[in-house]
């Protein structure tokens, strides 16, 4: 991109009327076009809409009045059951954010179901879905392949009733988003939060989604043993920490393992759904194959913490490992003053996607997750949404938070 492109322009607000929301979210948009200096505005073609499922039967609405404050900008979103914008989150309240992005036009291309990818050379792409969709992770996985890095990023709608995504249209079912072009910078991190409590361990025997032996051990004797339960006669008394208990999974081939004992990108962390004693088997959330690898966890705030601030200095780092030197002046923007390097004055806007069980409260407080990236990324315009499943790589996670920010400097993969 052009180093002399500003950054994104990021308005939210919360209200109960979602007329009143979005007028004030727009009104914080065209104060920041003010202040752009002559010139300086990109063309502003694409936009990101999201907004919290107490608007969600207004969708059509909504965003027919964004076409109408904003002609000529192609829309794409979701909803969800909260929202984020830079240093906040809005969980289960009225709200939206929104995020103008200074793009030129053949740079990026909207896709939904009505409207296929084409007119572009798709290097990665922001998804958002549907959690009713059938074979949803075969999907991602072939979205993944029709891009040139192999790299989707994004989430799936969550909602107390109707889920839908925004694509230049409103949504349900299936996949819709945006593919960006090889020029526009984009880098992307995945953290995950969750410890493991015992071994990695290989999966010998198993049926479907019934994970019947560990290392040719019974796999609830693993889960008793991992998990400090003495005996069968105290499993009863152990429900409460089994509930909170999840299941690590990686393919045979993949390493479980990353920094500091976390759960690479490659694990996928599934919920346990059932124990039969008498079988001496557990069930996860997701197909088990024999030679997987499988690790007990549980989601840790401290750990989460960390990761997170980790996958913000990685950001960080790579994108002022590609930095040309910055003049004086543009180390002179919010965004440089927040996070005090070169970097930062290169990130132009942000989005994070998280799960919708983490946000505040499993970080401390309101909105102490939108902090902590706040505070180690820097003042970037960011917008995004708490998700029912969260998509990096080619894969569908879960308890994850997925952070992808657009820089000026000259791109490289997405994430390692």
């Amino acid at each position: 991109m052009d180093a002399a492109s500003p950054g994104f322009l990021v308005g939210h607000a919360a209200h109960p009327d979602w007329r009143t929301a979005l007028a004030l979210a727009c009104a914080q948009i065209e104060e920041q076009r003010r202040a752009l200096e002559a010139g300086d505005e990109g063309p502003l073609a694409l936009g990101f809409v999201y907004f919290t499922d107490h608007f969600a039967g207004h969708a059509e609405a909504l965003l027919a009045a964004l076409r109408h404050s904003h002609p000529g900008v192609s829309w794409v979103g979701a909803v969800g059951v909260g929202v984020v914008a830079s240093g906040v989150e809005y969980f289960d309240e009225p709200a939206l954010a929104l995020m103008l992005a200074p793009l030129p036009a053949g740079r990026f291309e909207v896709f939904s179901g009505a409207h296929k990818l084409g007119r572009i050379e798709a290097d990665t792409a922001l998804v958002h879905a549907d959690a009713g969709t059938p074979d949803l992770p075969e999907l991602i996985a072939e979205m993944s392949d029709r891009t040139a890095s192999g790299y989707v990023f994004g989430g799936v709608a969550s909602a107390r009733g109707r889920a839908v995504h925004v694509a230049d249209g409103v949504w349900q079912g299936g996949l819709s988003g945006v593919a960006f072009s090889r020029d526009v910078g984009i880098v992307s991190r995945v953290t995950q939060g969750c410890r493991p409590v015992g071994p990695v361990r290989r999966v010998t025997a198993c049926d479907g989604h019934v994970v019947q032996e560990l290392d040719h051990l019974p796999a609830l004797r693993c889960l008793m043993d991992d998990l400090g339960i003495a005996d069968e006669g105290g499993l009863r008394d152990a429900l409460p920490r089994l509930r909170t208990t999840l299941a690590g999974l990686t393919a045979e081939s993949r390493s479980p393992l990353d920094r500091g004992g976390q759960f690479g990108v490659d694990t996928l962390v599934r919920h346990l759904v059932g124990v039969d004693p008498g079988r001496q088997s557990v069930a996860v959330a997701d197909l088990v194959q024999p030679g997987m690898r499988l690790a007990f966890c549980r989601r840790d705030v401290e750990a989460a913490r960390r990761d997170l601030v980790r996958v913000c200095s990685e950001i960080r780092d790579e994108i002022g490992s590609r930095a040309l030197p910055q003049p004086e002046e543009a180390l002179a923007t919010p965004a440089a003053r927040g996070a005090g390097d070169g970097a930062a004055a290169l990130m132009r806007g942000a989005i994070y996607v998280s799960c919708t069980g983490r946000g505040g409260p499993h970080f401390g407080g309101p909105s102490a997750e939108l902090q902590i990236v706040r505070r180690a990324l820097g003042d970037v315009p960011l917008v995004g949404f708490f998700a029912s499943g969260e998509i990096a790589h080619q894969h569908l996670y879960g308890y994850t938070g997925v952070l992808t920010v657009f820089s000026r400097a000259e791109r490289g993969p997405p994430a390692p």
